[in-house]
């Protein structure tokens, strides 16, 4: 490997210093792996599992595996660039008191504290930290090299270590996968277009909370307004190592 540059006493590769062009909508993007990150949104049992929060609170999870499968191979793919890959959990101490009380918003519009109130026996199990709920699905888990960024409401950005996080990595690109697509997906691009983040959704590895209406109505939004919209293969396409 060939060190072109250093950089506060970091020698980067020679290909890290090339951007690569991105094919998305609603035009392509050049991004450098070295200044890029890819954002895992909310793959617990909770959202993508038979048996999790939103499968009881009766949303439809029924197709969430191949979003799955498409995760992880974009997870391998951006590992093997070179680009950071961090993982976002939503969910709440098993109190609750994270959540907040009547007095918060989120009290009222969280469907998982709606669930719980309208069934008791579910209370601690979902979306608590500890349980099978919260924990990330087994198909996908961290490595070492990987950040981990625990949130108690939907952007990833809100009181969380995310930006400084990002900041001090050099990134300003961020590739979104996860569910769900009109919540925290795009509550998070939202938020990091807000903060000076190019922000990238790949929507065949993205699945939405409700109908499919709801998917395609962020995906407007987000290359209409706040960022980009490319595929599983474009990233593939660009970033995989021959």
């Amino acid at each position: 490997m060939n060190a072109v540059e250093t950089l506060a006493g970091y020698t980067l590769p020679a290909s890290d210093t090339e951007a690569l062009t991105l094919p998305a909508r609603p035009e392509p993007l050049r991004l450098k792996a070295s200044e890029t990150a890819l954002i895992v949104v909310d793959m617990q049992n909770a959202y993508a599992s038979q048996g999790g929060y939103l499968d009881l609170a009766g949303f439809d999870v029924s197709a969430t595996g191949p979003v799955i499968e498409n995760v992880a191979a974009v997870v391998e793919t951006a590992r093997g660039a070179g680009i950071q890959v961090v993982w976002f959990q939503n969910g709440w101490d098993p109190e609750y008191r994270e959540a907040g009380g009547p007095g918060s918003p989120n009290w009222h519009k969280s469907n998982a504290l709606k669930t719980m109130r309208r069934r008791p026996e579910l209370q601690g199990q979902l979306l608590a930290k500890g349980g099978w709920d919260y924990a990330l699905v087994d198909r996908l888990q961290p490595a070492a090299a990987d950040l981990v960024v625990p949130k108690t409401r939907y952007s990833g950005f809100y009181n969380t270590h995310l930006d400084s996080l990002l900041r001090a990595r050099g990134i300003r690109n961020l590739v979104f996968v996860g569910v769900a697509t009109n919540v925290c997906v795009e509550s998070t691009l939202r938020d990091g277009f807000f903060l000076e983040y190019f922000g990238v959704c790949l929507h065949d590895a993205c699945h939405q909370a409700g109908p499919r209406s709801a998917h395609d109505a962020a995906l407007f939004n987000i290359e209409t307004f706040f960022g980009w919209v490319a595929s599983c293969a474009d990233f593939h396409t660009t970033f995989a190592k021959d």
